[in-house]
C-alpha cells in the first residue's frame, strides 16, 4: 500500500525533526527543558488539527472510532515522547547538537526489537543489515578521537545516558503510535496517521497545559515544524514497519550536519565524511529491502 510513498514521507519528516530540534535547542537555554518541549507539543496541536481537518475534507472520510486499545497506545506513545524530549534537551545542553542527535540513532534497532515483540513487524536480513550500516555512520559520526586514544575528554557518561534514555523512550513512542494506528483498523492511511497525531497530541497538549501559566509564547515555528514532520512520520508509519521508517530517518544526521556547518559553524571532519557514506549506504537498503 502506497508504494515508495513511506521513503518521501520519512525523509520530509526528518528534515523537518533537524529544524525543529534545532529550534528547541536555541529555545532550551531561555525557556528549561520542559519550557522547550512545552513548545514542541502545545503549538503543534492546532496544526494537528489543521493537518486533520485537510484530511478529512480531502478524502471525504469520516473520524473514526476511539477504542480502548487505541487510546492505550497513544497515551504511552505521547507520555514516552514527552519523557524523550525533555531528557534530548538536557543532552543538548552538555553536548553538541549533533553528538546529541547521533546518541538518538541508537533509536532504529531498539525500534525493531519493539516493533516484532509488540506489533510483530517483521525484520528482514537486508533490513537489519540496513540497521546495522547506518548505525555504525552513526558512530563513526559521533566518537571523538580523543575517546579513541585515551586522550583528555569530558565526562560523557552523564549526557550518554540521558542520551541512550532518550533514544529508548523515543523507541517505544515511535512503536507505540504505529500501534495506535494500526488499532484503528481504518483503510487508508492518511486519515488513521492523521487522526492519531492529533491524538496523540491533544494528549500531550492537556498534560503540559500547566506549564503555559509559567512562561511566554515565543514562537510558532517549532510548533510548526514539529507538527509537520510529525505528520511526514505517521504517513510513513501506516506505510512502512517503524523499522524501515526510523532506519531511513536516520538521514537527519546528514541534515544535523549542515545545520552544525552551516548554523554553529562547526567543522565535518574525515571520519565524519566515511560515517556520512555508510548511513547513505544503510538508508539506501532499507529502501530496497521494503516491498511496496
Amino acid at each position: 500500500m502506497g508504494g515508495s510513498l513511506w521513503v518521501v514521507f520519512t525523509l520530509i519528516g526528518a528534515a523537518g525533526q533537524t529544524a525543529r530540534n534545532a529550534m528547541q535547542q536555541e529555545l532550551t537555554p531561555k525557556l528549561g527543558a520542559l519550557g522547550a518541549t512545552l513548545v514542541r507539543f502545545l503549538f503543534g496541536f492546532p496544526f494537528a488539527l489543521l493537518f486533520l481537518a485537510i484530511a478529512l475534507i480531502a478524502t471525504g472520510a469520516h473520524l473514526p472510532e476511539i477504542t480502548l486499545p487505541f487510546m492505550e497506545w497513544t497515551v504511552l506513545a505521547a507520555v514516552t515522547q514527552i519523557a524523550g524530549t525533555a531528557l534530548m534537551l538536557m543532552t543538548m545542553e552538555h553536548r553538541s547538537f549533533v553528538v546529541t542527535v547521533a546518541y538518538l540513532k541508537t533509536e532504529p534497532i531498539l525500534v525493531a526489537i519493539m516493533g516484532l515483540v509488540f506489533l510483530g513487524d517483521a525484520l528482514s536480513g537486508m533490513t537489519l543489515t540496513a540497521i546495522l550500516i547506518a548505525m555504525a555512520g552513526v558512530a563513526a559520526i559521533s566518537v571523538k578521537p580523543e575517546a579513541l586514544t585515551g586522550g583528555p575528554s569530558k565526562n560523557v557518561r552523564g549526557p550518554a545516558l540521558l542520551g541512550l534514555s532518550s533514544a529508548g523512550l523515543f523507541g517505544l513512542s515511535s512503536v507505540s503510535y504505529r500501534g495506535a494506528i494500526l488499532a484503528l483498523n481504518m483503510p487508508g492511511y492518511v486519515m488513521p496517521a492523521t487522526f492519531s497525531l492529533a491524538a496523540g497530541l491533544a494528549v500531550q497538549t492537556g498534560l503540559l497545559l500547566v506549564w503555559l501559566l509559567l512562561f511566554k509564547r515565543r514562537t510558532l515555528a517549532a510548533g510548526f515544524t514539529g507538527a509537520a514532520a510529525s505528520e511526514m512520520w505517521f504517513l510513513a508509519f501506516a506505510l512502512a514497519t517503524a523499522a524501515s521508517v526510523r532506519t531511513l530517518g536516520l538521514v537527519d544526521v546528514l541534515f544535523a550536519q549542515i545545520v552544525s556547518h552551516v548554523v554553529f559553524k562547526q567543522k565535518i571532519m574525515a571520519r565524519e565524511v566515511v560515517g556520512i557514506a555508510l548511513l547513505v549506504i544503510g538508508a539506501v537498503l532499507v529502501v530496497r529491502a521494503h516491498p511496496g
